[in-house]
């Protein structure tokens, strides 16, 4: 699909489908900003809005054929709520509508006109993310397709002429969301720790990374006894995955993200039942998943900043190696874990990646995981939870999921909870009780950092819709790739 922006104006465009975006108050709009467009255009729309009733509002959309031995042969006008509300995810949005409803009515050629918000170069921006998500159909499993038309083919943003960079900016953004999408959406006979490293090594080999992948021998000499305690039951053998992407000079901060790596949770012994959602387990890697996607948005972007990308991978399964309840696992920072829940396992992966990304005397950390039940409860599926002792990092991530138009929370680090996570005989359990279970966690992932700037993500929420929702189709959503990008170019 080809996207470009141009400066034609609205009367000369030609193609399949126009798209325009309106704000809520139509009528001025038609009188006013619209006053430019030829009388037989602007009755069109005058029509389409009366005859759908159409009131502007965000997310709304109608559309019609102009008629015959026209220019174009459609008009698409969306919503885009009141004028001083208008903010980049309102652009994304209504980008992705236009490319809904244009795939919808068969179209190949799209021309959008939507207003600048902030400066030409983030409008576009918005758009490119909107229409390029949107589009993206991950048909891999497939063995045949429903005819569902032809693809849109070429996309022009008018009024937005010299921002080619910023499109392409943005799809090398999109090209990381659409690898985490389809890296979490994957089955687990599909995506497994041996075709995660896989994957690994195909990103450092194609952006010239850095990479070590450290196998069981190598883990047990670290001491990482947490994550390893977690891998004993699978026939396929963990691996510890670290990519590194260092700028040309001397870069001006170095960052690590640490993502969780489950490509499948059976729950081990503490087995999920039916009804848990032992089926969308595949999932549990979606930290992992966003960290990958991230790997190689950043590798196209280079930005002056040094990032090691770290997960931890394997499987939770149940055989005669699993881990008991009960049992006490060391990490690799000496702290001992009685382990009261083999299906709280996430943590005791992150705890031996955070220890390592700790000790590579990085700038700040974050770990985004899969982690709780507990946090879709407290934020619903549309809201990550955000847990971090510092307030500048916290806001940092604030800002940069923000202007990502992906929803976070800062949640409360409730110190006085941790007495909940006390062992009798070890430092600590892997769970306490069940209330406030997303804190509690959050707490357990702390005491494997040391003094470097630490936040963590729990993504279990949002890393997943059921139905479509504006640029996201049904399945994984890439969740944090955009926001993590965001930060590091910061």
């Amino acid at each position: 699909m080809e996207i470009r922006a141009i400066n034609t104006p609205l009367l000369e465009w030609t193609g399949d489908a126009l798209a325009i975006g309106l704000f809520e108050d139509t009528d001025s709009i038609l009188t006013g900003d619209m006053a430019y467009l030829n009388e037989k255009l602007t009755d069109t729309l005058s029509e389409l809005i009366e005859e759908t009733e159409f009131k502007g509002k965000v997310n709304s959309s109608a559309s019609t054929r102009v008629g015959s031995k026209k220019s174009i042969r459609k008009i698409i006008i969306v919503g885009l709520g009141k004028s001083e509300e208008l903010k980049l995810e309102t652009l994304r949005q209504a980008a992705a509508t236009c490319g809904r409803l244009a795939k919808k009515e068969r179209c190949k050629t799209l021309g959008i006109s939507l207003p600048i918000c902030d400066n030409a170069e983030a409008t576009t921006a918005a758009i490119t993310e909107g229409i390029e998500l949107v589009l993206h159909q991950d048909h891999r499993f497939k063995s045949k397709l429903e005819d569902q038309g032809p693809d849109v083919e070429k996309v022009e943003l008018i009024g937005l002429a010299g921002s080619d960079e910023a499109i392409a900016r943005a799809r090398k953004i999109c090209s990381g969301v659409i690898l985490a999408r389809e890296l979490v959406a994957a089955p687990a006979n599909s995506c497994t720790p041996i075709t995660m490293a896989e994957t690994a090594e195909a990103l450092a080999q194609e952006f010239g990374l850095t990479i070590e992948i450290l196998e069981q021998e190598d883990c047990e000499k670290l001491g990482m006894g947490a994550f390893l305690g977690v891998a004993k039951a699978s026939d396929i053998p963990p691996k510890f995955i670290h990519i590194t992407y260092k700028p040309e000079g001397t870069p001006r901060k170095k960052l690590a993200i640490v993502g969780k790596g489950l490509t499948f949770d059976s729950g081990g012994l503490n087995l999920k039942p039916s009804g848990s959602g032992i089926e969308m387990m595949k999932t549990d890697m979606g930290g992992a998943g966003t960290t990958f996607g991230t790997v190689k948005a950043i590798a196209q972007l280079k930005p002056d900043v040094e990032v090691h990308f770290i997960s931890a991978v394997t499987e939770n399964m149940v055989s005669g190696h699993a881990m008991h309840p009960g049992d006490f696992l060391t990490a690799s920072n000496g702290k001992t874990i009685e382990v009261n829940n083999t299906d709280a396992e996430g943590r005791l992966t992150l705890a031996d990646a955070l220890v390592f990304a700790d000790k590579l005397e990085v700038d700040a950390i974050v770990d985004l995981a899969t982690l709780t039940g507990a946090c879709v409860v407290a934020l619903g599926n549309d809201i990550a939870g955000l847990w971090s002792p510092d307030d500048d990092l916290a806001g940092q991530l604030a800002t940069a999921a923000e202007s990502a138009g992906e929803k976070l929370w800062r949640m409360p680090l409730e110190e006085k909870y941790f007495d909940g996570l006390k062992a009798m005989h070890a430092d600590m359990k892997n769970t306490g009780p069940r209330p406030g279970g997303a804190i509690t966690a959050a707490l357990f992932l702390k005491q494997f950092v040391q003094d470097t700037p630490w936040a963590h993500l729990d993504v279990a929420g949002p890393v997943w819709i059921d139905a479509e929702n504006g640029y996201n189709n049904a399945g994984a959503t890439g969740y944090g790739v955009r926001t993590l990008v965001n930060w590091v170019l910061s």
